[in-house]
């Protein structure tokens, strides 16, 4: 409009200096219309010409904003993954090496524990206790069936065969008392005991003798154990080869026995028809289990259930770990110094587990395993007695929790030491060392 103005101003001076040159006022007013409509239809033009250059310049936008989000995906053998290749390629190859080894070194425990079991069988020891003919009253014969085990165990010893480790002691280390040998396998001496009890040959002798009609051939010896101490063991080393020795020795000493009995012409016939008990078997073996394994349901808590609770302890870690950081994230506090952070941590894993381990025994408690049966004497067989009575379920509580606080507190530390994911590796030789020493009573021997 500033140059409309200037230009009707030119023109009226132009007019003025010259008002005999035939221009009127009206001629320059429409010269000036007819320049302003000239520079209307420039700006026009401009106008229309400026949305064609728009579209150029947001295509040249969308261009660079293509470029500046995220990558497009590429083949896995592109030239732009060289570098991300080898870095994952040797990251595979060291994880796979480090897993590769452990489970060469520490998985091969298991193993290693069943390698020699059958040579080492003979760590299994068994007590055998003479007292044939020597306790009164029965002293003064000479004694048969108390010398034929003995001999016939001394004999296994060196067969080749995988045997137990038989152990003839003296019966003054007893005090010259049965009950003294079951007392000693209950508190874990050895696995088992065979005893030749003091009358086993006078009884015998006096079967075929006077007639007497109510012997019992399993009067003569007897076979002692405790199959809640590892009934796994028993049922697979101890009671199989106890079994096998028994026959030996029975027929061993049967064909003896008779043939003995036979030659003896002061013997009546008759005493041998009504006394047949007394030629064969003439002697066996009576088993007192002083402690079985029943009921079935108490296999879990003392088995699987406890790798179930050493898991549990160790997994519980990573539940509660989010919540312990939240002392150390940064925000609307101050973070938490690193000495209280631990007893922090090692006081609510303490007190988690107290809890924890209360659910797990309740289990037990819930499927009626006995925990309020009364105590029995040691040396005689009973069924679940406890020796806590009613409190032998808080007992049984409080060592479900020593158990997790051992693991719990010691995943702690192992954690802050290695990180994830190497902790559970440690959770993995935790099970074997400690799954691998029920089997390893084979290698130990009894204690």
């Amino acid at each position: 409009m500033s140059n409309d103005v200037t230009a009707f101003w030119r023109r009226a001076q132009r007019f003025e200096e010259s008002p005999s040159s035939g221009d009127t006022l009206r001629d320059h007013v429409l010269e000036d219309e007819q320049d302003t409509r000239g520079r209307t239809r420039e700006q026009r033009k401009s106008f229309e010409k400026s949305p064609e250059k728009s579209p150029e310049k947001s295509s040249g936008d969308e261009e660079k904003g293509e470029q500046s989000g995220p990558p497009q995906p590429v083949g896995f053998f592109s030239n732009k993954l060289s570098k991300v290749r080898i870095e994952v390629f040797t990251l595979w190859a060291r994880t796979t090496l480090i897993l590769s080894v452990f489970i060469l070194t520490v998985l091969s425990m298991y193993w290693a524990v069943l390698f020699h079991v059958e040579k080492n069988t003979s760590s299994l020891t068994v007590f055998v206790v003479d007292f044939d003919g020597r306790v009164p009253p029965f002293t003064g014969g000479t004694p048969l069936v108390g010398p034929m085990i003995t001999q016939t165990t001394e004999m296994m010893l060196s067969a080749p065969e995988p045997h137990l480790g038989y152990d003839t002691i003296d019966p003054s280390v007893f005090g010259m008392d049965p009950l003294a040998v079951r007392q000693a396998i209950f508190d874990w001496k050895a696995y088992a005991a065979i005893i030749v009890m003091p009358n086993a040959t006078a009884m015998l002798q006096q079967a075929v003798d006077q007639a007497n009609t109510t012997y019992d051939p399993l009067g003569a010896c007897q076979i002692i154990y405790v199959e809640a101490r590892d009934q796994d063991t028993y049922y697979a080393y101890v009671l199989p080869q106890l079994s096998t020795l028994q026959t030996q020795i029975t027929s061993k000493f049967g064909q003896m026995w008779t043939s003995m009995v036979l030659q003896n012409t002061t013997i009546p016939r008759d005493n041998l028809q009504r006394v047949p008990q007394a030629l064969s078997p003439a002697i066996g073996f009576s088993q007192f289990n002083l402690r079985p394994f029943r009921p079935a349901v108490v296999i879990p808590a003392v088995t699987i259930g406890l790798i179930y609770l050493i898991i549990l302890s160790f997994f519980s870690f990573a539940f509660y770990l989010p919540i312990h950081m939240k002392f150390l994230t940064t925000g609307e506090h101050p973070p938490l110094k690193f000495p209280s952070f631990i007893v922090w941590r090692w006081l609510a894993t303490i007190i988690a587990y107290l809890f924890m381990s209360l659910a797990y025994s309740l289990i037990s408690l819930a499927f009626q395993i006995p925990f309020a049966n009364h105590s029995a004497p040691t040396t005689e067989v009973a069924n679940n007695p406890e020796p806590y009575g009613k409190g032998t379920f808080v007992v049984y509580w409080m060592i479900n929790y020593v158990g997790m606080i051992a693991l719990g507190l010691a995943c702690e530390n192992v954690a802050m030491v290695i990180g994830q994911p190497w902790t559970a590796m440690w959770l993995i030789f935790w099970l074997l060392k400690h799954r691998d020493q029920r089997f390893s009573n084979c290698i130990r021997g009894s204690g």
